[in-house]
C-alpha cells in the first residue's frame, strides 16, 4: 500500500510541476517568458480581466460547459440505468461504444464529427459545440452512474411499487435521491472535460464559438505573452476547484451510502 502511495504521489507531482513552472511567470514584470523572473507584478492578470477577447473565451467555455452538462448528465444518466436494469443482448458492446470517445484520440473523433455534423449543417455552430461536447462528457456520467448503482437495492422500487407509487413517482422519490450524488460527479466530470477540450473544438466551432482553451492556442501561436501563463493558472486554480467540488459530491455519496448501511 506505501509503494502505491507513494506511486500515487509521485504522478502528482509531476503533473502539478509545469503549472509550478507557469505560476512565476503569471506574476512576471517582463514581457517575455524567460526565467528567473526580474520582478513581480500582476499586470498580466489585469491585461487577461481587462482584454474583452480573453473574458468573452471565458464567458463561452462557461456556456458550452454548463449547456454540456445539461445534455450530458440526463443522457448518460438514463444510458446507464438502462445498462444496469436492462438485461439484452450486446449489452457489452453498447456500453464499449458509449466509452469509445473517451479511449478515442481528440484528433480522430474530432475529424469523425467534422465530417458527419458538416453534412447536416452542425459544424461551426453552438448547437454542434454542445453536442460535441456532450459526447465526450456523457461517458464519464454513465460510469459515476454505474458505479453508484452497485450499491443499490432492487427491493427498495419494488417495496415502493407495492405501497402504491407509480414507476415515475418511484423513480423521483426512491432512486433519484440516492443517485443525485452519482450523478453530480458525472456532471462535475462532464463539465471538466468540456471546459478543457480543445482538439473537438478546433474542428468544429466557428468563430462566435471562442473558447478558452482555443483562445489560450491562438494565442500561443500569435504572440507569446505571458498573458498566457496567468491564464494558464487561472484554468488550473479553476480545475482545482472542480475537483474539490468533486471531493465534496464524493464524500456526500459516501455519507449516503453509511448512512443506508
Amino acid at each position: 500500500m506505501r509503494a502505491l502511495n507513494a506511486v500515487t504521489v509521485a504522478i502528482v507531482v509531476l503533473m502539478v510541476l509545469p503549472l509550478l513552472v507557469v505560476a512565476p511567470l503569471s506574476f512576471s514584470s517582463s514581457s517575455l517568458l524567460s526565467l528567473p523572473i526580474p520582478g513581480w507584478s500582476l499586470r498580466w492578470y489585469a491585461a487577461f480581466f481587462n482584454d474583452p477577447r480573453w473574458l468573452a473565451a471565458t464567458r463561452t467555455s462557461f456556456l458550452v460547459g454548463g449547456l454540456t452538462v445539461l445534455v450530458a448528465a440526463p443522457l448518460g444518466t438514463l444510458a446507464a440505468l438502462g445498462l444496469h436494469f436492462g438485461r439484452f443482448p450486446g449489452r457489452r458492446l453498447v456500453l464499449a461504444a458509449l466509452v469509445a470517445p473517451v479511449v478515442t484520440p481528440s484528433v480522430i473523433t474530432g475529424l469523425a464529427m467534422y465530417l458527419a455534423f458538416g453534412r447536416v449543417g452542425l459544424t461551426s455552430t453552438l448547437t454542434g459545440l454542445v453536442i460535441a461536447h456532450a459526447v465526450l462528457g456523457a461517458p464519464y456520467t454513465v460510469a459515476a452512474v454505474l458505479a453508484g448503482l452497485q450499491g443499490f437495492d432492487p427491493a427498495l422500487l419494488l417495496a415502493a411499487r407495492g405501497l402504491g407509487a407509480t414507476a415515475g413517482s418511484a423513480f423521483r422519490r426512491v432512486l433519484a435521491p440516492l443517485l443525485a450524488p452519482s450523478i453530480g460527479a458525472g456532471a462535475v466530470f462532464a463539465f471538466a472535460v468540456s471546459f478543457d477540450e480543445l482538439a473537438i473544438t478546433l474542428f468544429l466551432a466557428g468563430p462566435e464559438q471562442q473558447t478558452l482553451p482555443r483562445q489560450m492556442f491562438s494565442g500561443l501561436r500569435e504572440t507569446l505573452s505571458p498573458t498566457l501563463a496567468a491564464a494558464a493558472c487561472i484554468l488550473g486554480l479553476f480545475s482545482l476547484a472542480l475537483l474539490g467540488l468533486w471531493q465534496a459530491v464524493r464524500g456526500r455519496d459516501a455519507g449516503s451510502d453509511g448512512l443506508h448501511e
